[in-house]
């Protein structure tokens, strides 16, 4: 079946999803929660394949790790799936209803967007994921992930397939694009006759590349060079626990620090305990020459680093006159995701809150909190690094919009 085909038959079962009950959403995600469970040594299979095939190529360990499923993982996703079913239904919620003079009633309604294309790289929660958002948003959705994770993915869509029959609904209600060419994914691109909103998630490279190519509205994800500040009155010890746990816990992800701007008046006992602290734990330090003085070890950073979401075991660190320089760096140098002060002054913290142009700016917490899951939206589709419609985590209401009702009673004009 031709990529048309396909995307005539995801369009046609929007409507049964855009009209179906919160009842019926959620039965299908319970659904697609109990098939998922009941066949996990299936997807574990076809995903062992996808990696074996991917080590083979010399695929980094970062994007191994973003491939892997294991039965936590399985268990994480399946979490997220009883979370969005316990979520309210945002579709038909009416708001900012008011009366004209002329007696005209007008407000609100939220609906679903239609169809939703995401395009994505090598993490197969996002097939999940993104699936039963759609559905909960009254969406239907058509997933494009890349050739590295495709026997998994295809396992995943083939079983919540099986879900949507089970609960009499069209199975194309989550459409699977087999075909992982580039042609293809320039087609895709530019499907505004059925795609109503198209949603990369990925690498810089990808997301950069939508953005210029697509014809359909992209709701644009972003590239993580996420940043913490440690200002000069910050609790050392918060800010230790912070830099660990953002860019060790798990480096190949998004919210995962990639630059530390340090205050000049931080004691200095500290600065180097950090840095000894990171490179005993393996990171790779770009810093400027005042840091690269505390340890042989480091590297002399460039502009480029700067710039950099690494992805791995590395980080850039730099000194700052003052809060300003602080902020002033972050917003030339990040990509506008999430960043965090370190700091017990209050009045630093408004400003920084305030100055920060980012989708989530942090007090004296960790970046890895930036996460759909973890802001109690069960899952999430993207964090959106973009202005418009929808910024941060995009959870159910970011696959909405809202159309105006008008209720009359027989005025003309």
């Amino acid at each position: 079946m031709s990529l048309i085909e396909d995307a005539k038959r995801c369009k046609n079962a929007s409507v049964a999803i855009m009209n179906a009950s919160t009842t019926e959403k959620n039965n299908i995600l319970s659904h697609i929660a109990q098939v998922l469970d009941n066949h996990r040594k299936e997807i574990l299979e076809q995903n062992q394949l996808d990696m074996q095939q991917a080590q083979a190529h010399g695929m980094s360990e970062q994007l191994l790790d973003r491939m892997m499923l294991n039965d936590e993982r399985i268990d994480a996703i399946l979490s997220g799936i009883q979370t969005v079913i316990a979520l309210p239904d945002p579709i038909g919620e009416i708001t900012q209803m008011k009366t004209l003079p002329n007696g005209l009633q007008i407000g609100k309604m939220r609906v679903a967007l239609g169809v939703v294309g995401m395009i994505y790289e090598a993490r197969p929660n996002v097939t999940v994921d993104a699936a039963i958002l759609c559905i909960k948003s009254g969406n239907s959705v058509m997933l494009r992930g890349s050739k590295d994770i495709f026997h998994t993915n295809r396992k995943l869509v083939e079983l919540m397939q099986k879900a949507l029959i089970q609960c009499q609904f069209p199975k194309e209600t989550i459409s699977f694009v087999e075909d992982t060419s580039h042609e293809a994914a320039a087609q895709f691109m530019k499907m505004h006759e059925y795609l109503d909103v198209l949603i990369p998630r990925g690498s810089a490279k990808l997301i950069r590349s939508t953005v210029e190519k697509a014809s359909v509205p992209v709701l644009e994800t972003g590239s993580g060079n996420c940043h913490i500040y440690i200002d000069d009155e910050a609790d050392l010890d918060k800010a230790m626990e912070i830099i660990i746990n953002a860019k060790t816990s798990r480096t190949s992800v998004c919210n995962a620090c990639e630059s530390v701007l340090i205050h000049k008046d931080v004691d200095s006992d500290f600065i180097l305990m950090l840095i000894h602290r990171l490179l005993q734990l393996g990171v790779a330090i770009h810093a400027d020459p005042f840091l690269c003085a505390y340890d042989e070890r480091c590297q002399l950073a460039s502009q480029e680093d700067y710039y950099k979401e690494y992805l791995g075991m590395e980080i850039s660190m730099k000194q700052v006159v003052d809060l300003e320089e602080a902020i002033y760096h972050i917003n030339r140098y990040s990509t506008h995701h999430s960043e965090t002060i370190v700091s017990e002054n209050y009045t630093n913290i408004k400003q920084f809150l305030r100055e920060v142009d980012s989708a989530c700016v942090y007090a004296n917490a960790s970046t890895r909190f930036s996460d759909g899951f973890e802001f109690g939206f069960g899952a999430e589709i993207g964090i959106s690094t973009q202005k418009l419609h929808a910024r941060g985590p995009m959870g159910l209401e970011a696959l909405t919009s809202q159309k105006y009702i008008i209720l009359g009673d027989g005025q003309i004009r």
